[in-house]
């Protein structure tokens, strides 16, 4: 896999990992949002239950997260021909970060 995608193929990758990551981040969201509701209210038991399905998706999302860095890493920025694609790349590593530390360090 160790070549240079082209202008399309690098703006599929994008929009087709941003789409997969895309509904686990506003499921993490809901998620997180009906924890702060139920402990409001005293309910425990479900605060518990929330809280062990919202590990759950924080391990998803930081799987995602660390597979399109890897991809990034080891891949894409390392076989960057163009000054374009490296800026993309870079610019896709550092949006990857910032939902590792939203959704999952941000919890």
């Amino acid at each position: 896999m160790d070549i240079e995608l082209t202008d399309e193929e690098r703006n599929l990758l994008s929009v087709a990992y941003k789409n997969y990551i895309g509904a686990p981040r506003a499921s993490f969201r809901v998620i997180k949002s009906i924890e702060h509701k139920e402990e409001s209210k005293g309910k425990e038991r479900n605060v518990v239950l929330v809280e062990q399905y919202g590990k759950k998706m924080e391990s998803e999302l930081s799987n995602i997260c660390k597979d399109m860095l890897d991809v990034l890493e080891k891949h894409l920025i390392h076989n960057a021909a163009t000054g374009e694609s490296k800026v993309f790349y870079l610019k896709m590593k550092g949006d990857y970060h910032r939902y590792h530390a939203e959704d999952v360090n941000g919890s």
